[in-house]
């Protein structure tokens, strides 16, 4: 049988490359990966090993399914230590929401070295999560950082996928401290650190002492100096009697002298405004002028996040049935570009069919709908016509 994992102590470098964790999860996963038991209330459920119901090699296609609704999950598997200080940072797995998701995570977690894989859960520190996260109309991929102890969500919102075939998730930040995300290798985004993640303080401010000059012009439109009011104008009324009204014949001489009731006259045209035109002096919006922030103090290594030490996944699940796998941590894109060649480019052209053929056998045990008496009757009665 091929083995499908390389082990985590194993680390396996290419001209300079290091791959310090990759899974595939082939049989023996469980030797490599540890339950939590960070929820004791009967809440937390466990995963299992599963390809789904459709799948193109049953094998290599199993991955790291949930496996009850409405449950919590935690699960961690520990890798070597190491940083990425000078060098890229490559995290990459696939996500398969087999069902519709109403709500549910499908993100996994970068943990710092020395967690506690008994107790992994919602309230351990990370390093990074990453992935897709549906909830209602809430359709979202994560990236969070993690700087100095505190939690730092994309300020630029990136989508995810929402069917229900498997999808590869690819976040890459480089030494530049610049980063990319792809979804099936195809780039959505990319910028700096310092532009999507409100890490840092911004370089520039308005500046807090600037003030509006007296003589600035900030309105765009002013009345028309050579515009007249037309004559008449003010002489038609609001309201006029109702030329259709009459006087009721019970009306009797001492309830007053009868006057047909007030409409609003449809020739009146309302208070006379003259127009508006183009401000020859305006200026635009005033706005402050910016200045070097004094609390911005740049950090070279923005990219390296801490040491990291292991991969966690931790979910709470509305609908469960979301299968994982194919993970890999590294430093070379080169190394997670082959990964995905080797894992996902087979899925990616055949999984479409593999679910189509699912979907179509499913159909067919579907009962089919039984004719009513009264169809039988009236194709009876045309037979015997005949």
């Amino acid at each position: 049988i091929k083995m499908k994992w390389i082990a985590p102590l194993l680390l396996v470098a290419f001209a300079s490359a290091t791959v310090f964790f990759q899974e595939e999860f082939n049989a023996d996963w469980e030797s490599r990966w540890v339950n939590s038991n960070w929820k004791s209330d009967g809440t937390q459920a466990k995963f299992r090993r599963s390809a789904g119901n459709w799948y193109v090699d049953a094998e290599k296609d199993q991955g790291l399914q949930t496996t009850e609704d409405y449950r919590f999950y935690g699960i961690s598997s520990k890798f070597p230590a190491f940083t990425n200080e000078g060098k890229p940072l490559v995290v990459q797995y696939t996500a398969k929401m087999e069902r519709n998701v109403d709500c549910g995570g499908g993100y996994i977690k970068i943990l710092p070295d020395g967690f506690d894989q008994s107790t992994f859960g919602g309230e351990t520190p990370y390093l990074v999560m990453f992935g897709p996260d549906i909830c209602g109309s809430e359709k979202k991929t994560h990236l969070i950082l993690t700087h100095k102890g505190k939690n730092f969500l994309n300020t630029k919102r990136f989508r995810c996928e929402t069917d229900n075939l498997t999808h590869q998730y690819t976040a890459i930040i480089f030494p530049d401290n610049t980063y990319q995300f792809l979804i099936d290798n195809q780039e959505v985004s990319k910028g700096t650190l310092e532009e999507h993640w409100d890490i840092l303080p911004k370089k520039e401010i308005k500046d807090p002492s600037a003030k509006k000059p007296d003589d600035w012009v900030d309105e765009p439109t002013l009345p028309d100096p050579d515009d007249k009011k037309p004559e008449g104008w003010d002489d038609i009324p609001e309201l006029i009697p109702d030329p259709n009204a009459s006087k009721p014949e019970d009306w009797e001489e001492k309830d007053g002298e009868w006057k047909a009731p007030m409409i609003p006259n449809p020739e009146y045209k309302g208070e006379w405004r003259p127009k508006m035109i183009p401000n020859p002096s305006y200026k635009g919006p005033w706005t402050a002028p910016t200045i070097p922030n004094p609390e911005y103090v740049a950090e070279p290594n923005l990219h390296a996040l801490g040491t990291y030490g292991g991969v966690g996944i931790e979910l709470w699940q509305v609908t469960s049935g979301i299968i994982f796998d194919n993970i890999i941590v590294t430093d070379s894109v080169e190394e997670a570009k082959a990964f995905s060649e080797k894992t996902f480019a087979y899925r990616q052209a055949g999984e479409p069919d593999a679910k189509k053929a699912y979907d179509d056998a499913e159909e067919a045990k579907r009962p089919k709908p039984q004719e009513t008496e009264e169809e039988h009757d009236h194709d009876h009665e045309g037979r015997e016509d005949l």
